[in-house]
């Protein structure tokens, strides 16, 4: 690669959603001793995605693929204590992260605080109604494969989606706002139609 074709806002996108990756394994890996765990950057990292990467494939791509790499890492270390690719169920969880993506390309035209709060709430409903059906569905379920299951595998789950609005809103705060104060310092990082991210 030729260093007219190095892109440095496509680089510092996907620095930036590496270490929330990482934050992520390094938070759930201390479950048992810090809240910060439950507190999950998994909706900020989808949103900050869609938003910045003007290519559809690479909004999508991009987030899907940190997820997927921070995943096989938890389920090594933490989870299975094996290398598990995927997870029984992986394609509710990854289906509900593309659109959490889309999401975050149609709603954050502008890094603004109302967008990225508005994005927030609907990534949280997108995965709260998305991701249910992966623990309701799967084998050995406590949920009976019921409309009525289902209904109560939602309500068990909000304790958990308020976890995930607070990591979004906390992890978005830090994503959008470390890169919009970036785009203003270097304008390389700036979007451009012939450079895009």
């Amino acid at each position: 690669m030729s260093l007219k074709q190095f892109n440095p806002r496509t680089a510092v996108l996907l620095a930036f959603m590496l270490v929330v990756a990482a934050m992520r394994i390094l938070f759930t890996a201390q479950a048992d001793i810090t809240p910060l765990a439950t507190f999950t950057p998994l909706g900020a990292m989808a949103l900050f995605g869609g938003a910045y990467f003007s290519n559809n494939y690479k909004a999508m791509l991009f987030p899907l693929l940190t997820l997927w790499v921070s995943d096989i890492v938890l389920n090594r270390f933490v989870y299975y204590h094996e290398w598990r690719i995927l997870y029984e169920g992986f394609y509710w969880t990854y289906g509900s992260f593309a659109l959490i993506a889309l999401a975050g390309k149609w709603i954050i035209k502008k890094a603004s605080v109302k967008n990225i709060v508005l994005a927030s709430f609907v990534a949280v409903l997108i995965h709260w109604i998305g991701t249910s059906p992966g623990c309701f569905m799967v084998e050995g379920s406590i949920y009976p494969k019921t409309f009525s299951g289902y209904l109560t595998s939602l309500v068990a789950a909000i304790p958990y989606e308020r976890n995930f609005l607070i990591g979004t809103l906390v992890y978005s705060i830090v994503l959008f706002g470390g890169f919009e104060w970036l785009q203003k310092r270097y304008s390389s990082l700036q979007f451009r139609v012939h450079n895009a991210g």
